[in-house]
């Protein structure tokens, strides 16, 4: 049991730069996903790093030798609905994504597939925030349907019912005429 209960502040100091090691890009895409920029997404996830170093010891305990990437998600996700919340309470008028900018390539499929990614994450974007944040952490991270369950505070049943649904409304979104313009 000593072995999983940090000893001291070096103990406690050594076990978090192997969750940050381990899971940095996990939460850094997580956070990308949900704001959609690096620079904000930098933020939450430094935020989400800083508060797993203050509640480590504690988790540690509670995890009972579970894995922690869930735990840490579950804080991204937490974070970035604060950082919805906050913004919507601050609007700011958008910068265009910065993939405008960039040089056009010429080859049609390289196209074609940019236009059906963006439709895709257009329509992930139309989402209820359960079926979205389910979606990112399946596909974008990876995530097996036990660790989303923790992640979101679900059972694995309701979990993987979420995620058909997601994946149902996902395709009706998709295939849907653009100039119907409204989600499904």
């Amino acid at each position: 049991m000593a072995t999983d209960t940090p000893t001291s502040k070096a103990d406690l100091d050594a076990r978090f730069s192997e969750l940050y090691k381990a899971h940095l890009r996990d939460v850094y895409s997580y956070s990308y996903y949900r704001v959609g920029n690096h620079h904000d997404a930098e933020d939450l996830t430094e935020q989400t790093f800083l508060q797993a170093y203050r509640h480590l010891e504690r988790a540690l305990r509670e995890a009972d030798g579970r894995p922690l990437r869930p735990w840490l998600i579950r804080i991204a996700h937490n974070l970035a609905a604060n950082f919805y919340r906050d913004r919507s309470r601050k609007p700011e008028s958008a910068i265009e994504d910065a993939g405008m900018i960039s040089a056009p390539h010429t080859t049609e499929s390289l196209v074609e597939g940019r236009e059906e990614l963006k439709a895709i994450l257009d329509g992930v974007q139309q989402l209820p925030d359960d079926r979205r944040e389910a979606l990112i952490m399946r596909f974008a991270l990876g995530m097996d349907n036990r660790e989303i369950a923790r992640a979101l505070g679900r059972t694995d049943g309701a979990t993987k019912v979420l995620l058909h649904r997601a994946i149902r409304q996902l395709e009706g979104i998709i295939e849907a005429p653009s100039s119907n313009g409204s989600p499904t």
